[in-house]
């Protein structure tokens, strides 16, 4: 979504994890996505990282610059997003990786709701995070309460978070997202790269 709010046009190579073609691995040892190779070489690994890579190229849309708050107050949320809320989430999702540690999945909702109510309070009064437009934050924050909604969507859409359950709606039905979400076919060595964005 940052590479097409910044209206920047990659090759596409859409992968399979669990059969990764050698030259993304050539590229990227650490071997997950997503793994961007800019024209001059440099490899960028990170999904914040392309965030910010793509938005320090092009940011069309004002998200680096919030109506309310600061790109610290941002970041700060992300952070939280990306550390306790994510990790309720990874054990949420999937409590049998992590039996060994004794998770119980139900006290590690109750973990992930602590973040989707703080969410949902600051959303209260407007239609995004940091006011009345689309941030950075927004866009990096999403994905993962989609994640989280989408784990037990019968509990998610009757728990008591109207503004974000509002959010993530307008979100999921957004023309830019679904710009980005259509399938691709896996892409094998000497494949056609198709354009990223998809246009049309």
């Amino acid at each position: 979504m940052a590479i097409t709010n910044a209206e920047i046009d990659c090759r596409l190579r859409e992968v399979v994890l669990r059969d990764k073609p050698a030259e993304m691995l050539d590229a990227s040892p650490k071997g997950t996505v997503p793994v961007i190779v800019d024209l001059d070489g440099t490899v960028i690994e990170e999904s914040l990282d392309v965030m910010a890579w793509a938005l320090a190229k092009n940011d069309t849309g004002g998200w680096l610059s919030p109506e309310h708050g600061s790109r610290a107050d941002m970041d700060a949320l992300i952070a939280e997003c990306d550390g306790p809320f994510k990790s309720a989430l990874d054990r949420y999702k999937y409590p049998g990786r992590y039996e060994n540690e004794g998770v119980v999945r139900d006290d590690q909702r109750a973990l992930g709701l602590v973040f989707l109510e703080k969410l949902d309070a600051q959303l209260a009064g407007r239609a995004h995070l940091f006011g009345k437009r689309v941030s950075y934050a927004d866009i990096a924050i999403f994905p993962f309460v989609r994640q989280f909604a989408n784990t037990d969507r019968t509990w998610f859409d009757v728990a008591d978070l109207p503004h974000l359950q509002t959010w993530l709606t307008n979100h999921l039905k957004s023309d830019l997202f679904k710009q980005v979400m259509p399938k691709f076919a896996q892409w094998k060595t000497g494949d056609e790269e198709p354009a990223f964005p998809p246009r049309g």
